[in-house]
């Protein structure tokens, strides 16, 4: 019995590998319905983030780069087609924007603005 058990061990170990790389591949991606969730949220949190730094240039910018980095993260995981080239559009957009000084930091700000309500529309028709 002992023999036999042995015997399939390198057959268990080998399923066990391969079923867990398929569940890390299902992981990878997100559906829809999150997606949904996920994307106006990363709007939001940019936008309640803007508005408190107008005066603040350098940390406008982070901010951007940082929101755009969550949208690149969110289309490179999402399933949808729509959500992932809003997505990814909108993360370039946030990505472009480079401010310098306060000036810089209005202008970005009414971008945002102009561009996320642009991009929630979209996420809108997508998820409904």
């Amino acid at each position: 019995m002992r023999l036999l058990k042995s015997r399939y061990l390198p057959l268990v170990a080998f399923a066990t590998c391969v079923f867990a790389a398929g569940c890390g591949e299902v992981n990878s991606t997100i559906d829809k319905a999150q997606a949904c969730l996920e994307a106006p949220k990363i709007v939001a949190d940019l936008g309640a983030r803007i508005s408190k730094l107008t005066d603040d240039p350098q940390a406008m910018d982070k901010a951007l780069d940082d929101a755009s980095a969550k949208l690149n993260d969110l289309a490179d995981k999402a399933a949808n087609t729509t959500l992932k080239e809003a997505s990814d559009d909108l993360a370039k957009t946030l990505g472009g924007i480079d401010v310098k000084n306060v000036n810089d930091a209005v202008d970005a700000a009414q971008k945002v603005g102009t561009d996320t309500a642009a991009y929630l529309e979209k996420i809108a028709k997508a998820c409904s």
